[in-house]
């Protein structure tokens, strides 16, 4: 019995968030640069938004690794603005898997801190988180 030996593909991983956007994020070595997302191409998925596709490949052209990898995205929730911020977050955490030593590059732009502002809750009481009914005096 011969024994085949499994070539095995090496992946990196990174789940990004913003708001109540959640990004599952792999980087699959060797690509051209490609960055799919929910199985469209980043112009098919954000049209002509030019600023929102430069968020998401800004974590990539910091570290000058835009033609080392072809990047698969899952996004789910939020709106397109905080969905590109979880892709850059989960970017930026499968590039510090791929290499510990861009970390502190990342660190200085911002990129590995997760931006902590969420909708704030409603209240009882009131009609809106903070909003109070409408007073009279009669």
């Amino acid at each position: 019995m011969a024994i085949k030996s499994i070539k095995k593909k090496v992946q990196y991983f990174g789940t990004g968030r913003r708001k109540s956007a959640i990004a599952r994020v792999r980087l699959i070595p060797g690509g051209n640069g490609a960055i799919i997302i929910n199985g469209k191409t980043i112009d098919e998925y954000y049209g002509g938004n030019e600023i929102v596709k430069l968020i998401v490949r800004q974590p990539m052209a910091l570290t000058s690794t835009t033609d080392k990898f072809n990047v698969m995205v899952n996004v789910i929730g939020g709106g397109y603005t905080g969905q590109a911020g979880a892709i850059r977050h989960g970017i930026t955490r499968a590039l510090c898997e791929f290499d510990i030593n861009l970390r502190p590059e990342l660190k200085k732009a911002g990129f590995i801190t997760r931006d902590p502002r969420m909708k704030e809750r409603k209240k009882y009481g009131l009609k809106a988180a903070r909003r109070a009914p409408q007073f009279s005096k009669r």
